[in-house]
């Protein structure tokens, strides 16, 4: 097989898709093609016309993340998908986000039942914290669907007592994005994700702006301020620490060494109450 053989593929399911399933409006003068123009799914997809009419007359190869997003641009069903991801010689990627947590993510749950921390899905959606995590007050339940979402409350229901410098924020929000883009682009088949980056992008101008930025996902570190009901802030920072064979992530929050942030933070962690892990409900269904 070619890298025609890829192109073929792609542009037989473009021209074959449903420009009104895929959110493309009709136009005021209705359509004079078929499916989908090139403009139009490079668009859905993240990448420039060019760069798809290139792909299907043979002359590129696409890497996985290509695949997967041209295969949920398209709409592809599982068939289609998996015949894309032969052509272009990769293993197609599961259906959805995995939500269990591992051996891995439970030990550091209980080796650092201390310490402010949560472990979250590739989606970003939280499936467990400590209570000094809880104890920090920030994270209020709102109702929502998405309420135990990290992207969803940064740019949907921001929290009213967490406070970022701008150079922080500016850093926190644009990772935030790469990291639920590339989460799409790996299991294009969750219909839950793909709800929620829906729902997001309708609600935020921000994050949608973000989201058609090619932006590589880097490491997370950040630091930020927590207002307690007492009066007393603490200054912490958050390093996220990879549980690959789970497709996972902890994050800890942590004080600078003999700082007051870090006297402060001891005192949170004595006043925390309930059990030492909380697990949550995890995703919502698609």
């Amino acid at each position: 097989m070619t890298g025609r053989d890829f192109g073929t593929a792609v542009r037989q399911l473009r021209e074959a898709a449903d420009p009104s399933a895929a959110g493309v409006p009709p136009g005021l003068g209705g359509r004079r093609v078929r499916g989908l123009r090139r403009e139009e799914l490079g668009e859905l997809a993240g990448m420039s016309a060019d760069y798809v009419r290139r792909l299907e007359q043979g002359r590129s190869h696409p890497s996985a993340a290509v695949v997967d997003a041209l295969a949920r641009a398209l709409g592809a069903g599982r068939a289609d998908y998996e015949r894309l991801c032969v052509l272009a010689g990769y293993a197609a990627a599961d259906g959805q986000v995995p939500a269990d947590l591992g051996p891995g993510a439970t030990r550091l749950l209980e080796r650092f039942a201390d310490t402010p921390m949560f472990v979250a899905d590739a989606a970003m959606n939280l499936l467990a914290v400590t209570s000094p995590f809880l104890a920090l007050e920030h994270w209020q339940p709102t109702g929502d669907r998405w309420e135990w979402n990290i992207a969803w409350r940064q740019f949907c229901s921001p929290f009213a007592t967490f406070r970022q410098s701008a150079a922080d924020a500016t850093d926190h929000e644009a990772i935030l994005a790469a990291r639920l883009k590339d989460a799409a682009l790996r299991y294009p088949r969750d219909a839950g994700l793909a709800a929620l980056v829906d729902d997001i992008r309708s609600r935020s101008a921000l994050f949608d702006g973000l989201w058609r930025e090619s932006r590589p996902v880097t490491a997370y570190g950040s630091s930020a301020t927590f207002l307690r009901s007492d009066g007393e802030p603490v200054t912490l920072v958050g390093d996220l620490l990879a549980i690959p064979g789970d497709d996972l992530g902890a994050l800890v929050l942590t004080a600078a060494p003999g700082s007051r942030d870090e006297a402060r933070l001891a005192e949170v962690v004595a006043a925390a109450e309930g059990p030492p892990v909380v697990h949550l409900d995890g995703p919502p269904a698609g």
